[in-house]
């Protein structure tokens, strides 16, 4: 499995098509002419010939929105602020989408990252830009505002307010382009367009099992997560209105939840929201319903208004009965089950890769790997594993493209052969939920250390892995495979050190390799099972510490390797990434804040030697193999230096380095 990973810290917004849309829009007011996108053209491919099937094609137009108006009004991008009611869905099937969007409108902050601060009256030029989030990465697409126009009505999105607000109209176009067309959005996956505006993790829900949604609903809410749920399918597998007044095989977004009084007792109930502006639920607590007559409750002049907008309640038992599951999205898992604030105390491990099927060691598929470790006190639902890949205009249909398992790490596995998970043996069970573009997994694992296997399947494909790990509280910071312990201020003086060295070294005057490795692993480093020094690990420190080459370390030989030792460990930890861990791709950072390596210059083609060498297969360094390295380039370097005319500054031909560093 071939695999160039990317660092996720910082990472621009990527420009879809390579369309700048600045440059786009200073091109369009220089020259006096509106945007015209020929990458997504006003033409049939743009649309899909199955939304067009048996419709009459010659009057179908794309028209701008002020020529729609004629002048009759004005069009705006936002009127009185952006709201779920602004969406009237059209002829495609894209509720999946639009119910999300629907949720969105409840998370204003969130919102304007995709839609941006746009108009049509200032410097109008006909182009308008979003964003949307896929793998790791805010994608900008940019669109023209010319929209298909059929029969003299709007083939998709109407706009609102009195025909005059067009940014759903607008947004939906471009989230189209992103897919293909907008036939690749007829029928979709509410998680997939969940992930695709939030950027977070989807939990599902299964309302078939007794639990209190009220509480979940607002736990929820006041996170701020997207929240949307799906009607059950029918045999027929279309959607169809049924007899009362729900959508089959249809999407909705979840907008509230209360508790209200009712006679002498109490209801629960939740609040939805029809993608199509109409359409409402008839039976209990719906619009005009017996239930809204007879009830006293304080609460009732705020909550309820008789209005055909889409937006009806319902009793939580009758939406258990007619839905299939609820969605929540958030950037971080969220606890619903309690009822206070969500859990925030979650760690994420993301690591971006490529995988391709196909290349094999030994006549078998060769897996990537990723390590983590479960900390103590955190063992029911406590680790989320997601998957997202990029797959443009896959189908609904095509099989998922990757999958991974997840297993118990032995002491006994140094390192792990590219063969070794090929029969996928004693893989750990997790719930499971799968799209189109993201497969999510839910476990209950208890203390120790983990691995994740992804394997292709038929095509390669670019994809994002996220590791959540529950945390104890203050242990934000644990989601590193690496737990290292910073050596006590006490360490670091003479005598501390004077005593820790002659209790391991040999009648207190030398320590070979054994010996040190004794004392790193027991006084210097805690580290999971794999990330430990080794001996052979050991024996290169000391003999690249030894500078009396007799194969052992004395008094001060370890004075000066424990110097170096400490300042490595504050390179590695205030070199890693946001989750704790430290990647390959970090190296050049190590190497420059290095304080021993001052003067040292190497080109991108020997770090990339370098990654080979003492990165594993998942692109991670731990801190023994940066140790090993930091010391050999010191090493090479004052001897290349003692060769160099210039000794101000070392310059090493690629051969020397890949003989001294690789290979020594």
């Amino acid at each position: 499995m071939a695999h160039n990973q990317e660092p996720l810290d910082k990472t621009p917004v990527i420009k879809f098509n390579g369309q700048d849309f600045n440059s786009l829009w200073d091109r369009c007011l220089s020259r006096g002419l509106p945007f015209e996108d020929e990458t997504f053209p006003a033409e049939t491919s743009s649309i899909g010939l199955k939304l067009l099937q048996g419709k009459n094609l010659s009057s179908l137009r794309w028209m701008r929105p002020k020529d729609i108006l004629k002048g009759k009004s004005e069009p705006h991008f936002i009127l009185e602020g952006a709201s779920r009611f602004d969406i009237q869905q059209g002829k495609a099937g894209d509720c999946w989408f639009l119910a999300t969007l629907g949720s969105l409108t409840q998370n204003p902050q969130h919102l304007q990252k995709i839609l941006m601060d746009q108009s049509f009256s200032h410097q109008y030029a006909g182009i308008f830009r979003f964003r949307f989030w896929q793998c790791g990465q805010w994608v900008e697409v940019v669109v023209d505002d010319r929209l298909p126009v059929l029969d003299k009505e709007y083939l998709f999105v109407y706009p609102r307010n009195n025909n005059q607000e067009f940014w759903p109209c607008l947004l939906e176009k471009a989230y189209a382009k992103f897919h293909g067309s907008y036939a690749n959005l007829h029928y979709g996956f509410l998680p997939d367009a969940l992930v695709d505006l939030m950027g977070g993790v989807v939990t599902s829900i299964d309302l078939h099992f007794p639990s209190d949604l009220v509480t979940m609903v607002k736990t929820a809410a006041k996170a701020g997560s997207l929240m949307a749920c799906a009607t059950l399918a029918k045999p027929t597998g279309e959607a169809r209105r049924m007899e009362n007044g729900l959508v089959s095989q249809h999407a909705y977004t979840v907008t509230g939840a209360e508790r209200i009084q009712y006679g002498r007792s109490w209801e629960d109930l939740i609040r939805l929201w029809n993608p199509w502006g109409n359409t409402e639920w008839r039976g209990r607590w719906s619009d005009g319903s017996l239930e809204w007559q007879k009830t006293h409750d304080q609460q009732k002049r705020l909550l309820y208004e008789n209005k055909e907008d889409g937006e009806f309640w319902m009793s939580c038992q009758d939406f258990q009965d007619n839905f299939s599951c609820l969605f929540v999205c958030n950037q971080f898992p969220v606890s619903l089950n309690q009822g206070n604030m969500p859990h925030k105390i979650w760690s994420q491990m993301m690591f971006k890769n490529r995988a391709t099927p196909g290349n094999t060691t030994e006549g078998l598929p060769r897996d990537t790997q990723y390590i983590f470790s479960v900390p103590e006190g955190m063992e029911s639902n406590n680790v989320i594993i997601s998957v997202n890949v990029r797959l443009q205009n896959l189908k609904a249909k095509d099989k998922f493209p990757l999958s991974f398992k997840v297993f118990k790490f032995q002491p006994f596995w140094k390192r792990l052969p590219p063969t070794f998970f090929s029969q996928f043996r004693n893989a750990i069970e997790g719930i499971a939920f799968k799209t189109k573009s993201n497969l999510t997994k839910y476990f209950s694992l208890s203390t120790g250390t983990y691995v994740v296997v992804t394997s292709a399947h038929s095509e390669a494909v670019e994809f994002l892995l996220r590791i959540f790990l529950k945390m104890p509280d203050g242990d934000r910071n644990l989601g590193s495979n690496f737990n290292l312990t910073a050596p006590k201020a006490s360490l670091l003086e003479n005598g501390s050190q004077e005593s820790i060295f002659h209790r391991y070294a040999q009648q207190g005057l030398n320590m070979d390799a054994t010996q040190l490795q004794s004392l790193l692993n027991q006084e210097f480093l805690k580290g999971t099972p794999g990330d430990t020094f080794s001996l052979d690990e050991c024996r290169s420190i000391v003999a690249l510490m030894d500078l009396k080459v007799n194969g052992q370390l004395d008094q001060e030989e370890f004075a000066r390797l424990w110097g170096r030792l400490v300042h490595c460990q504050s390179v590695f930890q205030n070199t890693q990434d946001r989750s704790g861990v430290f990647l390959s791709l970090d190296l050049w950072k190590a190497i420059k804040g290095t304080d021993f390596l001052a003067g040292t210059s190497i080109s991108s083609e020997l770090l990339d030697l370098m990654t080979l060498r003492y990165s594993d297969n998942s692109g991670r360094v731990s801190f023994p193999s940066l140790v090993c390295l930091l010391l050999r380039l010191e090493a090479m370097a004052k001897t290349f230096r003692n060769l160099s005319r210039d000794a101000k500054r070392l310059y090493l031909t690629e051969m020397e380095w890949m003989n001294l560093v690789m290979y020594n």
